[in-house]
């Protein structure tokens, strides 16, 4: 009996058959899966970008804001002594005058007139270059030179045709730098053309134009 019952289950219908689309379960929970997750990498991706773009900023800042920390401690460094420098040009001024105003004639006759002026010539070439110790120079400009507003002050426009129009002509006082910004701007006069050099022929014009004018109304 045992060998009919083995001789009928392994006797198999012959139109028995598997259709393949049928029988997928491991694609079908693949491609699920892949389709669940697409969302979630798209969110993370976000997320991801986003925070990168937020520490690239942050690195920015933190960078401009070491520049400039560095740039206000070197301006400190270069400039700290402005006002202090600012009130000692007045100390120079006064003995530059004082100087000029001891007669030439003054110096040679009168022995302690003249050690009163080497003191006062020590004294004001001490304190110039201990001002140039501290980047503190002096402007002086030449006669002839060109005007340069970054560095002069005109006073007043001077008629000469001893220098050309837009230089110096005359220097009142001399301006002083710190490093590399102006701290005091040279006063000076400029030269400008004469009026009958400006306009030459100026003079016969207005004389002919008197002769033909019309009086007699």
């Amino acid at each position: 009996m045992s060998d009919s019952k083995r001789n009928e289950s392994s006797e198999l219908p012959e139109d028995l058959t598997v259709d393949a689309e049928d029988y997928q379960p491991e694609q079908d929970g693949a491609a699920e899966a892949a389709e669940a997750l697409d969302p979630r990498t798209q969110e993370l991706e976000s997320e991801l970008a986003e925070v990168k773009d937020r520490l690239l900023r942050a690195l920015a800042e933190t960078e401009n804001l070491r520049r400039r920390a560095s740039r206000d401690v070197e301006d400190a460094r270069k400039y700290a002594i402005t006002s202090f420098a600012r009130e000692l040009l007045e100390v120079s001024d006064n003995l530059q005058r004082a100087l000029a105003s001891v007669p030439p004639e003054a110096r040679g006759d009168n022995d302690p007139v003249k050690v009163l002026i080497d003191g006062v010539e020590l004294t004001e070439r001490t304190l110039a270059s201990c001002l140039e110790r501290f980047n503190v120079k002096q402007v002086r400009p030449a006669l002839g030179d060109k005007f340069d507003h970054n560095l002069h002050q005109a006073m007043f426009e001077a008629e000469t045709d001893q220098q050309p129009a837009g230089t110096i002509a005359q220097v009142l006082q001399p301006g002083y730098v710190i490093a590399d910004r102006l701290l005091r701007p040279a006063m000076v006069g400029v030269a400008k053309r004469p009026a009958a050099a400006a306009q030459p022929g100026a003079g016969d014009a207005a004389g002919q134009v008197g002769q033909r004018l019309d009086t007699t109304a």
